[in-house]
């Protein structure tokens, strides 16, 4: 359930586009695996993300796993989220952290702001972590058995569905056999058809990427047939070179 919940809450925010606050967002992403999978808090604005001057950038995408540099600590954080496995094991700690680190800073500049985006949420904790207390439910085991794996599931979606070199809609790709997966993400599996139409009913995906198929593929969208074909070829192996193409050193 926690997993199917933080999913939803994945997907709901996606289905959002163009003018998001970058904050927001990210904490749209990330609040699923802080406790409350149901409760997050979501932006009413459209999703940052898709109004990025250069999506993929890790400077303008705030969803981006890329990386401006090869060296330092985030390097390093790059590269454990280089393949499948290390997307899903150290993902989602990472975003969390990062999350906490980027509201600190924004705590410093903005008190106010902060407090009146946080306040609902944190009632919302209270209320989840009294129900867990009630039926004897550790948020320790909640978190490690329900929430962590739940978030592990959203980032087996995000891991290919965008490549820096593309020149794709949103510079996306496509899963076309999600299965319960994609039933899970709501169809954004299909994410060149949701990055050209983000406004597009989840369940329009299906038909509008079947009509549009062909020009995606023309246009260098990436089209794997399901979610065991990611597993095969990047379960272990990077996906792509996590330094960004336009931050990569000239090769001499």
């Amino acid at each position: 359930m926690a997993a199917r919940l933080a999913g939803i809450a994945a997907a709901r925010g996606h289905s959002r586009a163009s003018h998001a606050d970058p904050v927001d967002q990210r904490r749209d992403r990330v609040c699923p695996a802080v406790v409350v999978a149901a409760l997050s808090p979501v932006s009413p604005q459209p999703v940052a993300h898709h109004r990025a001057e250069v999506i993929t950038d890790p400077r303008h995408d705030p969803e981006s796993r890329y990386r401006v540099q090869a060296r330092g600590f985030a390097a390093v954080l790059g590269r454990l989220q280089s393949s499948l496995l290390g997307q899903t094991v150290f993902g989602p700690a990472i975003s969390v952290g990062r999350l906490f680190l980027q509201e600190s800073r924004r705590l410093a500049r903005e008190p106010a702001c902060v407090a009146r985006d946080w306040a609902p949420h944190l009632v919302a904790v209270v209320l989840v972590l009294s129900w867990l207390d009630h039926v004897g439910l550790g948020v320790g085991r909640y978190v490690l058995c329900f929430v962590y794996p739940g978030m592990a599931l959203t980032m087996v979606r995000s891991y290919a569905e965008h490549r820096a070199d593309l020149a794709s809609p949103g510079r996306a790709a496509s899963v076309e056999h999600g299965g319960l997966l994609g039933l899970l993400y709501l169809n954004n599996n299909l994410h060149a058809a949701h990055h050209e139409r983000p406004s597009l009913a989840w369940y329009d995906l299906p038909a509008y990427h079947r009509r549009n198929r062909a020009r995606f593929a023309d246009a260098g969208a990436p089209i794997y047939r399901g979610y065991g074909e990611i597993v095969r070829r990047f379960a272990f192996s990077a996906h792509d070179d996590m330094v960004h193409p336009l931050h990569r050193e000239p090769v001499s």
